[in-house]
C-alpha cells in the first residue's frame, strides 16, 4: 500500500477521508471578488482544498502563440496572450488568496505553468504543487518541482504509460511524495472516454496513491471514483455555468459541489469496518421478523419430536434458530405445547 501524502495535519491515502478539491482554476475571469465568492462557496460546500492556475506569461507562450488571434465567445483579449493575461493574477493576489482560503479553513494550492510561477508559490508558502496534464512532459518544470521536495499532484491527461513513466521516474530521483490524478483533457469529458478502470492501472503499475480530475458533466464520475478507490478527486466549480470562460460549462455551479462532498462522506460512513456481524439495531428487526422453531400442531407431554411436529414462524419473541433443530429432535418433551408455540431447550429431555 502507498504510503500517504501528509498536507499539514491531514493525510491523503488509503484508509483516510477522500481529499475533495474545488478546482477554481481560471473560473475568477479575472477578478479577486469572484475569486474570493468561489473560496467561500468552497467552504460553504466543506471541500478540503480549493486549487488555481497560475501562468507567467513569457514564460508560458511563444510571441507566435502569444500573437495568434483568439476571437471567440470565452475569448477575454483579441490575441491568445491578451486573453491569457487578462485571466491572470499577481503573486501578491495569489498571497492574499491563499490567506482568505486558509481562514475558511481550506488549503490553497495551484497547477504551476512554468517555472517562475512555480517559484511565486513556493515564496508564498503552498505545501504542494499540481501539474497539469499539458506539464507532464515539460522536463524542465517538472524536475524544478522536484527539487523543492514538496508534494506533487500529476495529471495525467494526454499522456500514454510511457509519458507518465518518465515523469514519475524523474521525480522519484528527489522524493516519492506523488499523487497521480487519472484525467481525460476533455471539456467537457464524456462518459464513455473517462476510463475509470485506469484508476487500478495506474495505481498498480506505479504502487502509488491515485486521484481522479474529473471534467465530465455532474457528479457521477467522480463519486464513482471515489468507489473506485481514489483517495483524492478534483471538480471545477463555477458561480454560474452560462459564465463566459472555457472552463465553466463543465463545472459545477452551487449546489452541486456540496452534493458531491455530502455523497463521498456518506459513502465513506457507509463502508463500515467490513465485519460482517448483527448490529444493535438489526437484533430489535430480527425479533420482529425472523423465524423460530414452533410447534405445528398441539403437542402432548412425552412425545418424542420428529420433524413434521415442527416449522418455522415468526413468533413475538425470538426462539431457537431453525437450523438448530437438531437440538430438540429425537427428544422427548417435558410439557404440552399447543400448536403455533416456541419450543425450547428446556422444553426437551
Amino acid at each position: 500500500m502507498p504510503e500517504p501524502i501528509i498536507i499539514g495535519n491531514r493525510k491523503i491515502g488509503e484508509g483516510y477521508p477522500v481529499f475533495i478539491i474545488a478546482e477554481i482554476g481560471q473560473n475568477h475571469n479575472g477578478s479577486m471578488d469572484i475569486a474570493k465568492k468561489l473560496i467561500d462557496q468552497a467552504a460553504h460546500d466543506k471541500v478540503d482544498a480549493v486549487k488555481f492556475c497560475k501562468r507567467h506569461i513569457p514564460s508560458d507562450l511563444t510571441k507566435e502563440k502569444y500573437n495568434q488571434p483568439y476571437l471567440n465567445p470565452n475569448s477575454f483579449g483579441e490575441t491568445y496572450g491578451k486573453h491569457r493575461e487578462f485571466l491572470e493574477l499577481s503573486k501578491e493576489q495569489y498571497k492574499e488568496l491563499k490567506q482568505y482560503a486558509e481562514s475558511k479553513g481550506l488549503i490553497f494550492f495551484a497547477s504551476v505553468c512554468d517555472i517562475q510561477s512555480a517559484d511565486d508559490l513556493d515564496e508564498i508558502g503552498v505545501e504542494m504543487f499540481k501539474v497539469a496534464s499539458r506539464d507532464l512532459t515539460n522536463k524542465p518544470l517538472i524536475e524544478h518541482l522536484a527539487k523543492k521536495g514538496k508534494p506533487i499532484f500529476l495529471s495525467t491527461g494526454m499522456s500514454d504509460l510511457k509519458d507518465i513513466e518518465r515523469t514519475v521516474n524523474l521525480i522519484r530521483e528527489y522524493h516519492n511524495k506523488i499523487l497521480l490524478f487519472h484525467c481525460t483533457s476533455e471539456y467537457p469529458c464524456p462518459y464513455d472516454h473517462l476510463n475509470l478502470k485506469a484508476l487500478i492501472s495506474l495505481k498498480n503499475k506505479f504502487n502509488l496513491n491515485v486521484g481522479m480530475s474529473d471534467h465530465s458533466i455532474g457528479i457521477m464520475a467522480a463519486c464513482a471514483a471515489a468507489v473506485m478507490g481514489a483517495v483524492a478527486v478534483e471538480k471545477h466549480v463555477t458561480l454560474d455555468r452560462h459564465m463566459k470562460g472555457t472552463d465553466h460549462i463543465g463545472a459545477l455551479d452551487p449546489p452541486g459541489m456540496e452534493r458531491l462532498v455530502v455523497w463521498i462522506r456518506n459513502y465513506e460512513k457507509a463502508l463500515g469496518d467490513g465485519i460482517k456481524s448483527l448490529s444493535n439495531q438489526e437484533m430489535s428487526t430480527k425479533i420482529k421478523l425472523a423465524r423460530s422453531i414452533v410447534s405445528s400442531r398441539d403437542l402432548k407431554k412425552g412425545e418424542i419430536l420428529t420433524k413434521d411436529m415442527i416449522t418455522a414462524k415468526t413468533h413475538t419473541v425470538l426462539g431457537l434458530n431453525p437450523f438448530d433443530e437438531d437440538k430438540i429432535l429425537g427428544k422427548r418433551l417435558r410439557r404440552d405445547i399447543n400448536a403455533d408455540n416456541l419450543i425450547l431447550d428446556e422444553d426437551v429431555e
